[in-house]
């Protein structure tokens, strides 16, 4: 097992996820625990220390147990501002560099064993500080540089401990999973011995011991995300499970029929069909806030499942939800990083009330969409539920920017039936992460029929993307922009006008609420 202690980088969980590619366990966990905490509840084989917002120097700056590097024994891998305060710690001296550098650089290596092994010795990597160890501590050595940075990457191979100021686990660097792999089985000396196999194996045992003869109620959503927990919490606890679909009204246009036909034709498993649109529709009233609206609709959902219990006289004592990582650490939720920055509330994270009854499960909050996707198959989910792409729980209420109606929301599903058709029409839908259509708050003038128009104006968003920390927008040939652009302004009168985001992530978020 590594573990990596989180010093509030919104790319922490992308160095579990690199390390858990190489068939090895990995945790993220704050960078409060001390050494003697971590042995106790972990024992692990290696720790990373992640990168993260904050100078070494600065009076309230996150710190570490100095223990974990004095005599931990303990093979240690720090990035960015792990590295900065490795040195910082163990003697040396970090200082804001005359050159910042952010974004991609090249990386020349001085030394190419263990960490750098099998590597070329000039290589593209990403880079994103101010900050530079300038004087490197007693011990270590420095093992790489670049035009900017003198000491990019350093070692003490007595102390199996190794520092890199760039980000190898984020795609920008194309080789940095071989620097983890490296560090994972030459330094740390682990056995790639954890699969989906045993994720199941170790996740039906924690569901068992914390539910025990309780009863859990599941929101079922229909996605990839929530059935594939479906079939995880049944196989664990069988019919102490029931499964509720709640119809927000935020739907794609008949997508709660399709959901609840295909949950009863494809698992044996108590379903509670609710259609609750009147409720989630007057709670929205007057709402335009898209913080106030993921809150609103997480706090609704919470109250529902409170009301529909009370009618089947039946007590439920977890309310379990398919959250995953990113989830979380766009919430910024505490428990992982206390220096995090929130980006959203995902109403299924943030948005939850504080006075609700049920104890939250959330066995998935660990993975990201496609680990998610690897233990439905394992799960045997259907393949259309388990390719099925990201939609979010508060549904089109945040891609119906501004007020949310009900003719709002119904001009966009028929927005969006076309982009799914034409999408799926042209053979990229499992190739893109995303694509949907989003409905401005925007009236322009346009002309259709020899007649004047002043009309809704829609954005199509498309994007790729391996796990949703990262996307890039998706360069879709102009005859599919042209398709889908025609057909919305011809087959949706009340939309005149159509344009396509070009924005990554980051700047921009995928959704844009």
């Amino acid at each position: 097992m590594i573990i990596i202690l989180d010093y509030g980088s919104q790319t922490a969980e992308l160095i579990a996820r690199r390390v858990r590619e190489c068939h090895v366990y990995s945790e993220v966990v704050p960078h409060t625990m001390s050494l003697d905490e971590i042995k106790k509840k972990f024992h692990p084989q290696g720790i990373i220390l992640s990168g993260g917002p904050s100078s070494v120097y600065d009076q309230d700056a996150p710190h570490i147990d100095p223990a974990i590097l004095n005599g931990s024994q303990i093979p240690i891998l720090g990035i960015c501002y792990g590295m900065q305060l490795m040195a910082q710690v163990a003697g040396g001296e970090v200082q804001r560099g005359q050159k910042q550098e952010f974004g991609k650089a090249h990386f020349y290596i001085d030394d190419n064993f263990d960490l750098f092994e099998g590597l070329w010795m000039e290589m593209t990597v990403w880079m994103s500080h101010g900050d530079s160890v300038i004087k490197m501590p007693p011990g270590f050595n420095r093992i790489g540089h670049t035009e900017n940075t003198a000491v990019a990457a350093m070692a003490n191979r007595n102390k199996r401990q190794f520092g890199v100021q760039f980000h190898p686990e984020v795609v920008h660097t194309p080789k940095g999973f071989d620097i983890i792999r490296n560090f994972v089985y030459k330094v740390c000396n682990c056995q790639p011995s954890w699969n989906m196999e045993s994720f199941v194996r170790d996740q039906i045992r924690e569901i068992r011991n914390t539910v025990k003869k309780d009863k859990v109620l599941l929101g079922l959503s229909g996605g990839v995300d929530s059935t594939t927990l479906a079939a995880l919490l049944h196989k664990a606890i069988g019919d102490q499970l029931t499964c509720m679909f709640i119809d927000q009204g935020f739907m794609r246009k008949g997508e709660s029929d399709r959901i609840v036909t295909m949950i009863r034709e494809n698992f044996r498993m108590n379903l509670v069909h609710v259609n609750a649109a009147d409720r989630f529709y007057k709670a929205l009233e007057g709402i335009t806030d898209p913080e106030e609206k993921r809150k609103k609709i997480g706090n609704e959902f919470v109250r529902v499942f409170e009301t529909e219990m009370v009618k089947l006289n039946s007590d439920h004592k977890f309310l379990a939800q398919g959250t995953l990582y990113p989830d979380v650490i766009e919430s910024a939720v505490v428990g992982v990083a206390k220096t995090a920055v929130k980006i959203k509330t995902h109403h299924n994270v943030g948005g939850l009330p504080s006075n609700m009854k049920f104890q939250v499960l959330e066995p998935l909050k660990r993975l990201f969409k496609d680990e998610v996707r690897r233990l439905g198959v394992e799960l045997q989910v259907p393949d259309f539920i388990v390719w099925r792409q990201p939609f979010p729980g508060p549904g089109l209420a945040i891609r119906v920017l501004g007020p949310v109606n009900r003719e709002r929301v119904h001009i966009l599903q028929e927005a969006d039936r076309i982009v799914m058709e034409e999408v799926k029409k042209a053979g990229i839908y499992r190739k893109l992460w995303q694509a949907f259509a989003v409905l401005l708050p925007i009236q322009t003038v346009g002309v259709q029929g020899d007649k004047r128009t002043y009309s809704n104006t829609v954005a199509l968003r498309a994007v790729t993307s391996e796990d949703a920390m990262t996307a890039n927008w998706a360069h879709l040939p102009f005859e599919i922009l042209e398709s889908i652009s025609t057909r919305i302004t011809n087959e949706v009168p009340e939309i005149n006008r159509v344009v396509y985001d070009i924005t990554n992530k980051p700047p921009a978020t995928i959704e844009w609420e």
